[in-house]
């Protein structure tokens, strides 16, 4: 938008200026006027060749048919080197662990169920929340507890369990899907660990079982930098899907949204395309398209007092599992990516892995950053740590622990960026050995108009931060900030010129906002 917007003014400004300028004129001729007449018409030209360019790439592809589509015009993509290959190996990880902060709107130090030393099943409760203790938080393997590490004012950091060789799994009552009404759903969900899997919006937190969704969301693909194609996570795993929409299906009064994807050349896979008994709404556009919050702004927009939930494709495949084989399984299917790994490829996995264990020996070089999920949103961890419990990625990139000499000013310098100052801003579709250089020191907040450039939602982020800053709780509510989560203010914080800290600013809107009821 922005791009024709600015050839159009320009051809208006140009072809007034000319006009003015022939009328003005003492000399002029008739020689003249027809090349002025000219220019105006190459520039003009121009203009409609801008615009064609633009209404095609908003164009939807052959595959969408019929279906709803939207196509949008802000957003970021921002290409990294360390794709992986589409292979999938079996990772050897033998420690994993469940990570209470994972889970937001848990109290700090939940009840424990276990000690150091018990031995466990998978799908066996590990703790459960002081605040509601029939919602229980269960072991990802079987095997023994070896550690209960503990953080802040004694609050409970990791719960670490040492993998059995053949696991075993904690028998779960069966359950008739077509009898079962929702309060025998949301009960057998509690108790059988997977109600944390669940988030909900406004404040993307656990999901309160006592509220009904007005709607839930599930999107299909991931536009982050380096994330995983849904559509090989999925393969092999439609039955359980399908499954797991229909049990979704009971748990709303609304209706089970599928946002997909019409950026590929073709179609996704058909346990997207073909899925039954929910709505799908087609996106093409940059990332953030593949967000659940932006796709829930142009299909069904949180307003004032609406609850909705959202889920990820693994999760509706563990729910699938769950009904379907009665038991919890929560295995995973991760990518290692990123340009300091040897290998990228996928790798089946259970979720809470030791990253060091899932990285050994597909390392480059020992001076890097591993993150638990893309570089945007991700968590810097140590080898010593695990897999968070909604990601389904680790990168790994060079760590930017240098001094930026001359930072933009280095001519010809390769870095992506929003701004064309860089000459290679101009060339698409190049990869990026990004590292984790921040290329600047934070600064004063500024007015630079960059973060609406990213954010494709109708929302004014800039407002909204100032709003956070200053604390004023109705600003945040009526400029938006229910709508939004961290996932979706990632772009924002990344083409920042002050270097400001938007996640966490966001996070402590949205907790302020919770914390008043």
């Amino acid at each position: 938008m922005g791009m024709r917007k600015t050839a159009l003014s320009g051809i208006f400004i140009i072809s007034g200026f000319l006009t003015i300028q022939a009328q003005s004129s003492t000399a002029s001729s008739s020689s003249n006027s027809f090349w002025i007449v000219l220019i105006v018409v190459v520039l003009a030209a121009l203009g409609l060749l801008v615009d064609l360019f633009y209404r095609k790439g908003s164009k939807a592809p052959s595959y969408v048919g019929g279906g709803k589509f939207v196509g949008l015009q802000k957003g970021f993509n921002l290409n990294v080197q360390g794709a992986a290959n589409a292979k999938v190996v079996e990772a050897t990880a033998s420690r994993f662990a469940v990570i209470p902060p994972n889970f937001r709107g848990i109290s700090p130090i939940p009840k424990m169920e276990v000690n150091e030393g018990d031995e466990v099943k998978a799908g066996d409760p590990l703790f459960h929340d002081k605040n509601d203790e029939s919602i229980k938080y269960v072991a990802p393997v079987s095997g023994e507890v070896i550690a209960i590490n503990r953080g802040e004012k004694r609050s409970i950091a990791e719960i670490v369990i040492l993998a059995d060789k053949d696991q075993k799994y904690r028998a779960l009552p069966a359950l008739d899907l077509q009898k079962a009404d929702r309060t025998s759903l949301v009960s057998h969900l509690k108790a059988s660990g997977f109600w944390p899997l669940i988030n909900q919006r406004p404040f993307d937190v656990i999901a309160d079982p006592e509220v009904t969704p007005k709607n839930i969301f599930i999107s299909t693909f991931d536009t982050a930098p380096l994330a995983p194609d849904l559509n090989l996570v999925v393969e092999g795993q439609e039955e359980a899907f399908q499954m797991g929409l229909d049990v979704l299906g009971k748990l709303t009064d609304g209706k089970v949204y599928l946002g997909l994807n019409a950026n590929g050349q073709q179609a996704p896979s058909k346990a997207f395309t073909g899925a039954q008994h929910v709505e799908k709404t087609w996106f093409k556009g940059e990332h953030p398209a593949g967000n659940v919050g932006v796709q829930i702004h142009h299909i069904a927009p949180i307003k004032n007092g609406d609850v909705v939930w959202t889920l990820g494709v693994q999760e509706v495949i563990t729910l699938g599992k769950l009904i379907r084989d009665q038991r919890m399984d929560l295995s995973r299917i991760v990518v290692i990516a990123g340009s300091e790994v040897q290998d990228p490829h996928y790798v089946r996995t259970v979720a809470g892995a030791n990253l060091g264990e899932l990285l050994a020996g597909n390392l480059k070089d020992s001076h890097h950053r591993i993150i638990s999920g893309d570089v945007l949103t991700g968590e810097a961890k140590s080898p010593e740590g695990f897999l968070n419990i909604h990601d389904d990625q680790v990168t790994v990139i060079p760590e930017g622990d240098y001094y930026d000499t001359f930072g933009w000013l280095v001519p010809g310098k390769a870095i992506p960026s929003l701004s064309k100052t860089y000459l290679n801003s101009w060339v698409g579709h190049k990869a990026y050995n990004v590292d984790t250089n921040t290329h600047g020191e934070k600064r004063a907040l500024v007015v630079t108009g960059q973060y609406e450039k990213v954010l494709p939602m109708n929302i004014y982020p800039q407002h909204l931060i100032k709003a956070i800053l200053a604390g004023d709780l109705e600003t945040m509510e009526g400029l938006g900030i229910l709508e939004l989560s961290e996932e979706d203010m990632a772009l924002c914080e990344y083409v920042c010129t002050s270097k400001s800290p938007l996640q966490k600013i966001l996070r402590d809107g949205l907790d302020a906002i919770r914390e008043q009821g």
